[in-house]
């Protein structure tokens, strides 16, 4: 079936852009200039997925998520300009799942529309016990678990909620413990599609995951920097 995407942004040159790029990829798409209108239309008729810019007027995006997830699980990716902004929305018990900073790619956007669908069916999938089932393999180093099929992280037991670009930077890293990833290859870990990102972008994901995984425990260590290399995942 066709994914319906909601489009949620005051901004009448997104709307018009952004609509015509997902258009053009097969989606449906849904369009809403104000918070308030949003959410009275997808509580109605729930989307696939929500594109929420968050300084809007009426309702701001944070809210918006926060009303909807009191009545669904709905994925959403919030669009932001400050990093002040983005820090506080996902600090957020309900949390974005992925955020676009403007401004932005489309091809970017539209690479991490697909990602987050293609993680939100694999979780809804019941689980396959027949012997012809190949489950997809977890990632396990020291107190790290991974599970990419279902977009689960955990350190030390305590469950991680990660965004899909942070999630793809920490398994490049986790797959080969001590061993050095630069800046681009993390780009092209997190961003396909030979869309640009600058070195500052990896370096505030890097900066983020650390965060959050120091909320789960605050003498966390386990990513490291090599000054003028890049990052790895510290061997135990």
């Amino acid at each position: 079936m066709t994914a319906s995407i909601a489009l949620v942004d005051d901004d009448r040159n997104i709307l018009t852009s952004v609509s015509i790029a997902l258009q053009s990829e097969g989606f449906l798409v849904r369009v809403y200039s104000d918070g308030e209108t949003a959410l009275k239309a997808l509580s109605e008729n729930p989307a696939d997925l929500a594109v929420l810019d968050i300084k809007m007027p009426r309702m701001d995006g944070m809210e918006l998520l926060r009303r909807l997830r009191e009545k669904s699980a709905i994925p959403a990716i919030f669009l932001t300009s400050k990093d002040d902004e983005l820090d506080e929305a996902l600090g957020l018990a309900l949390g974005a799942d992925d955020y676009i900073t403007k401004p932005f790619s489309q091809r970017l956007l539209i690479a991490r529309i697909r990602a987050i669908l293609r993680r939100t069916e694999m979780r809804a999938q019941p689980a396959d016990d027949s012997p012809e089932a190949i489950p997809a393999e977890r990632i396990q180093r020291g107190q790290l678990e991974m599970d990419p099929a279902r977009h689960r992280v955990s350190w030390k037991g305590k469950d991680v909620t990660l965004t899909v670009t942070e999630f793809l930077i920490l398994e490049a890293l986790a797959q080969r413990p001590g061993f050095v990833k630069s800046r681009d290859q993390l780009m092209d870990a997190a961003y396909q599609d030979d869309v640009y990102v600058d070195d500052r972008t990896i370096d505030s994901h890097i900066k983020r995951l650390r965060r959050k995984f120091r909320q789960a425990d605050p003498e966390f260590k386990g990513i490291e920097t090599l000054y003028g290399v890049g990052y790895r995942f510290a061997e135990e």
